[in-house]
């Protein structure tokens, strides 16, 4: 059982560490012409199309849920895990810094155990967990903000980041029921479904698509498939299956570690130092989340 603990923490950071990486391909998206919409249309369409590939060749394929009610649920999975928390980022890095939209979205652990403690008599924070989920979030801040502490506010781009925030921690909470009746793959594919169709509305009211010839240029081709197959697909499965085995609050936990892996990835790829600021923040990231995870397993919730 520990060894498998120790198999559930790696998926999760290595997820966090694919998922540090996507703002730099998302800002090379828009910066050649896409839309945040786009962006996420086109990514989701990869991914829903192999994972529904892969699921008709199970035995166990299943079209929808087992009610009405779970149908719902896998819906509001959708929008708040897929068309509404990826608009709301990507259209953030459109009237905001990159550095306030990383800041802001990586503080969702906090949203979720905020909103999960609400729901869940268990999960009331106690002193120490606060202390840990604060002293993290301080360690996000340092990582993020390395050494420059002045923030370009930009009320719009930073509430939209927030909006992502709230979303994910959302998705974390309607997760926890999900889980315990369905298993991860039809999940996950129940959630880019019905990201997708939660997405007709908005093109309705602002149609427009790129080109093909735009579309599999190469360089935008290949940072779409690295978002649809990896960013997506897998990470998504991935994550799915980490909420399950470790439960939403520690696994949430998890993205604090996202400007972490940012910085560690410029560091080996594009050769950018490693200054205290990002050593200093990174123990109090380690050190906030032992102490936010000292916590009984979440139990069920009846929805």
């Amino acid at each position: 059982m520990r060894g498998n603990q120790i198999w559930y923490h790696l998926v999760a950071f290595l997820v966090v560490a694919i998922w540090g990486s996507t703002f730099v391909f998302t800002k090379l998206l828009l910066l050649n012409g896409l839309t945040p919409a786009q962006i996420f249309t086109l990514r989701f369409i990869i991914g829903y199309v192999l994972l529904l590939a892969f699921a008709l060749t199970r035995p166990s394929f299943r079209l929808l849920a087992g009610s009405v009610k779970d149908e719902l649920l896998m819906m509001a999975l959708g929008v708040t895990g897929g068309s509404l928390y990826f608009l709301t980022e990507n259209s953030a890095m459109n009237y905001t810094t990159t550095t306030n939209t990383a800041l802001i979205v990586c503080l969702c652990p906090l949203f979720a155990a905020l909103l999960i403690s609400a729901f869940y008599k268990s999960e009331r924070l106690q002193p120490i967990q606060i202390l840990g989920t604060l002293m993290a979030a301080v360690g996000v801040a340092i990582v993020v903000l390395n050494g420059h502490f002045v923030l370009h506010l930009a009320p719009k781009g930073d509430a939209l980041a927030f909006a992502a925030c709230l979303c994910w921690a959302v998705y974390s909470l309607l997760f926890i029921p999900a889980s315990k009746r369905y298993d991860t793959l039809f999940i996950t594919r129940k959630v880019f479904f019905y990201g997708l169709v939660s997405m007709i509305p908005y093109f309705m009211l602002r149609p427009g698509f790129p080109s093909w010839s735009t579309v599999f240029r190469p360089d935008i081709l290949a940072n779409l498939l690295f978002l649809g197959c990896i960013a997506s697909m897998v990470c998504f499965i991935a994550w799915n299956w980490v909420l399950k085995k470790l439960g939403a609050m520690k696994a949430t936990n998890y993205v604090y570690f996202n400007p972490v892996t940012t910085v560690l990835f410029a560091w080996v790829v594009l050769r950018e130092q490693i200054t205290v600021y990002f050593l200093v923040g990174t123990c109090l990231i380690l050190q906030g989340m032992f102490w936010a995870n000292k916590r009984k397993e979440v139990k069920a919730l009846d929805l």
